[in-house]
């Protein structure tokens, strides 16, 4: 399905590229793995080649989808539950999801909400998580560094103006 060199998504990791397909015996069954390294943190991840549906890998988004991020990550705060449990069940659902929109989405609501109000521990590593999540895929994509990715992401909420309602 994916081929080594490939740039994919793998949800809740970060996008990576394929680098390797090796076989492995894990717990006595010989699997082959596709190894994916991270942009950011060096980071490798070995992903079972026969379960490559059911996680939900994917190719990274093409260049001309990345305005649409963008615009997402500039648009509104979205209506978000009160309940702190609620609202973190419901960002971990779209993250899960491995759809960068979702994932943008929650970087945009969780950064606005810790502009206005300030975020809990876990919402704070949660904000820092699917921040990563989001980097890593633009990163490779717009093929600039971390850094350029996250000065944008950073100047884009820099620039708005949040009033808390």
């Amino acid at each position: 399905m994916f081929e080594i060199g490939d740039k994919i998504v793998y949800p809740n990791h970060g996008a990576g590229t394929i680098v390797d397909i090796e076989e492995k015996e894990i717990l006595g069954e010989t699997k082959q793995y596709y190894i994916m390294k991270l942009p950011i943190g060096e980071m490798k991840v070995m992903i079972p080649k026969d379960n490559v549906e059911g996680i939900g890998l994917r190719n990274v988004i093409d260049k001309e989808v990345v305005p649409h991020v963008y615009e997402v990550l500039e648009g509104n705060q979205s209506e978000m539950s009160q309940n702190w449990n609620r609202r973190y069940r419901a960002n971990t659902e779209k993250i899960k999801t491995g759809d960068i929109f979702e994932v943008a989405e929650v970087v945009r609501n969780l950064t606005i909400r810790d502009i206005i109000k300030g975020l809990s521990t876990g919402e704070k590593k949660m904000l820092s998580n699917s921040r990563q999540i989001l980097i890593s895929e633009l990163v490779l994509t717009e093929d600039k560094s971390e850094e350029e990715i996250e000065t944008k992401i950073d100047n884009i909420f820099a620039e708005q103006d949040f009033e808390e309602e």
